[in-house]
């Protein structure tokens, strides 16, 4: 994957990623010493040590709000672990030599899968990229950025990402808007949620986003908004990814309880996803309905 898709998708992630939004003072990193699992293994036997981003809402949050914080706590009841012990660090460059790769913590809750830096679990969703355009608006229909109806529209979209690049190729680039991937979530809001906030003030017609972030902040606006998964495109970048959890690549024994957990749950993981409208996909690209 290259560097530019990594940084939109580590949501997880994702978005160093995959459409995170990534802040840029770094934070105090807390911690505490591992103790030892399987043989060869730093993992913590007794609390369930997670590396994460301190503000990057709708995955996780010092408040303890973001799905993958109530994820951790699943993960940490049904293997055992007494507590979640967070070692808080922004999403920036080096997020995961400086926690994962230290031994601070033991576990990413979000990563794309197929990323290098992390041996990945097995996959516990599916999203894409989607298209945000009002309900009552004239773009009703439209499912794929090569539609003629976005030929005259004004989309938002964020530097960088995967969106830009077929949006380039239809020439929808022109009249884009374009929001910064790099801000402080901190003291500024999320791209996402801005962007959605100039749709509904018409400085633009849609907006092409990461489609947890969309869903989150489509339903925080209260809006009627649709949320088009970017399932249809034709080439250009892809615009799906599988989520997993980041390991250290020594933690195989760990990586196993991990993907029995998510085989065994996968139900109520997908409860919790969706609880946040979180767009989610099945293997054949079909949206997994609430």
């Amino acid at each position: 994957m290259a560097t530019g898709a990594r940084r939109t998708c580590r949501v997880a992630l994702i978005s160093m990623a995959m459409a995170t939004f990534i802040t840029l003072i770094p934070w105090q990193v807390h911690s505490q010493s591992a103790g030892l699992g399987a043989a060869g293994e730093l993992v913590d036997p007794d609390r369930l040590r997670v590396c994460a981003d301190p503000s990057n809402l709708p995955f996780s949050d010092q408040s303890g709000e973001g799905f993958e914080d109530k994820l951790a706590k699943m993960v940490a009841t049904a293997t055992g672990r007494s507590a979640v012990a967070y070692t808080w660090y922004p999403s920036i460059p080096g997020f995961v030599r400086n926690t994962l790769g230290a031994n601070h913590c033991d576990i990413i809750m979000g990563y794309a899968q197929g990323d290098e830096l992390v041996q990945n679990t097995n996959a516990y969703y599916r999203s894409s990229y989607v298209l945000i355009y009002r309900k009552d608006g004239d773009l009703t229909g439209v499912e794929t950025l090569t539609d003629p109806k976005l030929a005259d529209k004004r989309i938002g979209v964020v530097q960088g990402t995967p969106p830009t690049a077929n949006m380039a190729v239809e020439k929808l680039m022109r009249k884009a808007k374009i929001y910064p991937l790099i801000v402080d979530t901190r003291i500024m809001p999320s791209m996402a949620e801005v962007m959605i906030r100039d749709m509904l003030a018409g400085v633009i017609d849609a907006a092409a986003v990461w489609g947890p972030m969309a869903g989150y902040y489509a339903r925080k606006s209260g809006a009627d908004l649709a949320i088009v998964p970017l399932t249809k495109e034709k080439g250009g970048q892809r615009m799906i990814y599988r989520i997993t959890m980041g390991v250290r690549p020594s933690d195989q024994q760990w990586k196993r309880t991990l993907n029995a957990f998510i085989k065994d749950n996968q139900a109520e993981i997908n409860k919790l996803l969706l609880s946040y409208d979180v767009p989610l996909l099945d293997e054949h690209d079909e949206r997994i309905a609430q």
